[in-house]
């Protein structure tokens, strides 16, 4: 839209008339005094200095939401995105070292599900295909939905490497519910729209990444999985305590419905900065949400059911533990507090946690438990030792302060 200038408005200290310019005076107007051409009071040049202001710009609201997601001018970002680093070299090797680390996750996390993936072949091909019923389809559709939000995520801060891990973790589960719908464990009308989202979400992050999508088709995509991801959390929350309360559908149709309202009231302009900011880190936080569900989830069934406990692999446990932790010194180095939070929870609960529990009851020997307690425990160490390193900073605490309040 074509700039609309504000209206003029005549205040008493504004003259009807422009006022003269004024100029040095001179020799002879300084001895008789510039009685005639008196210049405006400081008083009314502060008054008279707004009327002046650069012309009003209605812009709609998705350009001003696409605006904010963007952030501030490079030049301002730049000035004030890089902390004073007493040590640039140290801070440059360790970007690059925390970078490796998280790319090393994948090697744990295609160890974790590829197993599963091969038994699923050998059910299959022996036409054992009741064996398939086991893996419960809406868990893994769960985590599939999860790997995408994290993945569109870390595509749109330019991570590569965690972006790779999002992508092999949607790759490999989506393998997964390919072979429970041939078994036809998962019925085809959810498999079909999962095989469509799928397709678009991996096409989309790849052309975001990329820097080849137009803006307007990310944030539809972004309001998509804002609006599916918290519909999805408090049902999947809800499930996981029936039968002690009443099964229902209620908790996901109430909260998509909220999460459908204030994504529409974002884009109308409707909310404040904040609100909108809010808004826009609810994807990220959901999909964060989910994962830490999951073991929260395996816990409670070991509760309720001890005997299944001696079900549970301690490899696959401690493949959990190794993938998420190596995705620690990264989410720390970045000060990406949600990426940390989810990181640190599936680390301690989902693979430490877990096996806690199994040496608890005597599925585990205390050597093999005391020795990745242990190994935890020092790399959380070396972790915040290596980032105080890095940033210059006088303590750990230091760096754990700044990654949770921000600089």
């Amino acid at each position: 839209m074509s700039p609309s200038p504000l209206p003029s408005l005549r205040l008493p200290l504004r003259p009807a008339a422009p006022l003269p310019r004024t100029r040095a005076p001179t020799s002879a107007a300084a001895a008789a005094g510039s009685s005639l051409a008196p210049s405006p009071s400081p008083r009314a040049a502060l008054l008279l200095k707004p009327l002046a202001a650069a012309p009003y710009r209605h812009q709609p609201a998705l350009l001003l939401h696409q605006r904010r997601r963007d952030g501030p001018p490079a030049i301002a970002a730049t000035a004030t995105s890089k902390p004073a680093l007493k040590d640039p070299k140290k801070y440059q090797e360790w970007d690059s070292v925390t970078a490796k680390f998280a790319g090393a996750a994948n090697v744990p996390f295609l160890l974790l599900q590829l197993p599963q993936i091969v038994l699923n072949a050998r059910n299959l091909l022996a036409g054992n295909k009741t064996a398939l019923f086991a893996v419960p389809w809406l868990g893994m559709l769960t985590g599939l939905l999860g790997n995408l939000s994290l993945l569109s995520y870390f595509a749109k801060k330019k991570e590569t490497e965690a972006a790779i891990v999002q992508t092999l973790g949607v790759i490999s589960t989506y393998a997964v519910l390919v072979q429970l719908a041939m078994a036809e464990s998962m019925p085809v009308p959810q498999f079909v729209a999962t095989s469509v989202v799928v397709a678009a979400g991996l096409i989309l992050n790849f052309l975001n990444y990329l820097g080849w999508l137009p803006g307007t088709l990310w944030l539809l995509w972004e309001d998509f999985i804002t609006v599916g991801g918290l519909a999805v959390l408090p049902q999947v929350m809800w499930s996981t305590f029936v039968p002690f309360i009443p099964n229902s559908v209620l908790p996901g149709i109430i909260s998509g419905s909220l999460a459908l309202a204030a994504v529409t009231m974002a884009r109308m302009g409707k909310l404040s900065d904040a609100g909108i900011k809010f808004v826009g880190s609810l994807s990220g936080w959901t999909a964060t949400l989910l994962f830490m569900w999951m073991p929260v989830a395996q816990m409670w069934t070991n509760y309720l059911n001890p005997s299944n406990i001696k079900g549970l692999s301690a490899f696959s446990m401690l493949l959990a533990m190794l993938g998420n932790g190596l995705m620690i010194p990264r989410a720390v180095f970045i000060r990406d507090l949600m990426w940390f939070t989810g990181s640190i929870w599936a680390s301690v609960l989902q693979g430490w946690g877990n096996l806690a529990c199994m040496y608890f009851f005597g599925s585990i020997s205390r050597e093999f438990f005391f020795a990745t307690t242990s190994g935890l425990f020092l790399w959380l160490g070396f972790t915040f030792w290596r980032d105080t390193i890095a940033y210059g900073n006088s303590s750990p605490l230091t760096s754990l302060k700044e990654l949770v309040f921000g600089k």
